[in-house]
């Protein structure tokens, strides 16, 4: 069943612009694919470094976007940086990437490419119903291998049973593992252009080819 997103009226009031590019989809999650590694490195890791020469690192499109997004909810973006920063920091530093499997491979791929955070989410973990907003106070939550994170003044996705993940880090809760056979990946955009459609085609492409998913659904909440 696809499952329902909306943006809660707050964060729309604080910052009109955010949308969420949303691709739910049936696979067999692998743990690498080697095409996709290679192209990764040859081209995207490229682009990666074109664009902290060309922008700098808090000036890339998307990401400069998505900081201003942060600071407007009220959390640092410098201490709880976008997952995308952190990501191209990390190939700028000559650090790589780590390895986890085809899909969190993919979204991450995804996120370098177009500067959005990305997360994909087991399915079968979360409820049909699920409100991209901004951090309670006192949330907190088990980031995938970290202690708890505290997410309040975060843009988070949540459903009835609490929050989910956000677009710095995701909770242990919904990770995608060999065992998921579902999965919901979400691209989180505060900007206001056409980059996130562009995210949408090729992600679905990406998803396709490299985790071999099918009965793909895409769709964009705003």
């Amino acid at each position: 069943m696809k499952k329902n997103v909306v943006i809660d009226k707050d964060m729309k009031e604080k910052w009109p612009s955010v949308r969420v590019g949303c691709l739910q989809y049936k696979v067999r999650v692998q743990k690498k694919n080697e095409a996709m590694w290679s192209y990764l490195k040859k081209e995207i890791y490229k682009k990666a470094k074109d664009a902290i020469f060309d922008y700098g690192m808090n000036e890339i499109p998307n990401i400069k976007e998505a900081r201003a997004a942060y600071k407007a909810f009220g959390k640092d973006p410098s201490r709880y940086r976008v997952s995308s920063e952190a990501l191209i920091r990390r190939i700028g530093q000559g650090k790589g990437l780590y390895e986890v499997n085809t899909v969190v491979d993919t979204n991450n791929l995804i996120s370098i490419e177009f500067g959005f955070s990305v997360g994909s989410y087991d399915t079968a973990c979360i409820e049909d119903d699920i409100t991209f907003r901004i951090g309670r106070a006192g949330e907190t939550y088990k980031g995938i291998g970290k202690e708890e994170i505290k997410i309040d003044a975060l843009p988070v996705i949540a459903d009835k049973n609490g929050p989910i993940g956000s677009s710095t880090s995701d909770s242990e809760r919904a990770m995608i593992t060999e065992n998921t056979t579902e999965v919901l990946t979400l691209i989180y955009s505060f900007s206001d252009n056409k980059d996130l459609e562009r995210a949408l085609e090729t992600g679905k492409k990406y998803i396709q080819k490299y985790t071999g998913a099918a009965e793909i659904q895409n769709w964009i909440a705003e």
